[in-house]
């Protein structure tokens, strides 16, 4: 008799990600009540203890990190399988996985996704910010279909179609208030490393994160997006290279103080990326649409301070 079930599997795996019963609860929509009788049930019935319980926080014991460790295989397997069938039935994905880079917002895709409800066939959709590296990841694993404004080339070894969309340039600039504001100009690399940078986490979580050049024992705090770079910046929490379109408009309110750096930041490109050989009917009309012009200034119209712009 089968002991597993896919169920109880996705509700260990969001356990584990969630830290407790009661917020993997909260992500799959189920009471408290439900997750702790799913795990109770599949303890009894295999025989182990799968969590290790210290108030509301858990943890997996070694025989529930074996479990998950193999269960996540079999989560990904039949997910793949439900996608495949939907294909084959109907020509619409179970579910579309769009991944963009954390420079932008999911506000810009508002429009795009009201167009699509109008005429997918039950697709559910699912944006995921990642950044720098880590857009790439996402879709070499498979965790998003589709990328949009992915930053710099795709890794070695293929297995993608890119289609660069747009060219950004980048400025250096602190606040007024900022030390390096009065600097002799251009500012070297001795100059810089008694200040903090601010630089952008890169989500990456087994491709080769990508550097920023800071040389070595650069201090530097680090943070989730493209926004909050910018915020702390204003706040002359630190320096860096800001989007140009942006930073251009917070130097002319007099909020930001462009430095000229020995060593600049060159243009970054961006790209539309998907697996090849995919086909499903829901990526492709995403493909037809985000190929119409404007893509790339539609973005960047949600970029970090475009609203103050």
């Amino acid at each position: 008799m089968l002991r597993l079930s896919l169920e109880a599997l996705q509700i260990v795996d969001a356990i584990d990600r969630r830290g407790s019963f009661s917020a993997a609860g909260k992500e799959l929509h189920r009471v408290p009540s439900t997750i702790s009788y799913t795990v109770g049930k599949l303890e009894s019935e295999l025989g182990v203890q799968v969590f290790e319980r210290n108030g509301p926080r858990v943890v997996l014991t070694r025989a529930g990190q074996e479990l998950l460790k193999e269960g996540r295989y079999l989560l990904k397997a039949a997910h793949d399988l439900e996608q495949r069938v939907r294909r084959v039935a109907s020509g619409w994905e179970t579910e579309l996985g769009i991944g963009y880079d954390a420079l932008f917002s999911a506000r810009a895709f508002e429009a795009d996704a009201r167009a699509f409800y109008a005429v997918a066939q039950q697709t559910r959709l699912r944006l995921v910010q990642e950044a720098l590296s880590g857009t790439w990841e996402a879709l070499l694993e498979g965790r998003v279909d589709l990328l949009v404004g992915a930053a710099g080339d795709g890794p070695a070894g293929g297995g993608y179609v890119s289609q660069a969309i747009g060219t950004l340039p980048f400025v250096f600039a602190v606040a007024p208030g900022h030390p390096l504001a009065d600097a002799s100009e251009p500012l070297g690399r001795n100059q810089l490393q008694h200040h903090r940078a601010i630089v952008v986490a890169d989500s990456a979580r087994r491709l080769a994160p990508r550097t920023v050049g800071l040389p070595l024992g650069q201090d530097a705090l680090t943070v989730p997006t493209m926004q909050a770079k910018f915020d702390y910046q204003l706040a002359g929490l630190g320096f860096g290279f800001l989007p140009e379109p942006c930073a251009r408009a917070a130097i002319g309110r007099g909020q930001l103080v462009e430095k000229a750096v020995e060593e600049p930041k060159p243009d970054e490109t961006f790209y539309l990326a998907w697996r090849a050989g995919e086909d499903g009917a829901a990526l492709s009309w995403w493909l037809a649409r985000l190929r119409e012009p404007g893509l790339f200034a539609r973005l960047l119209a949600h970029a970090p301070g475009r609203q103050e712009c």
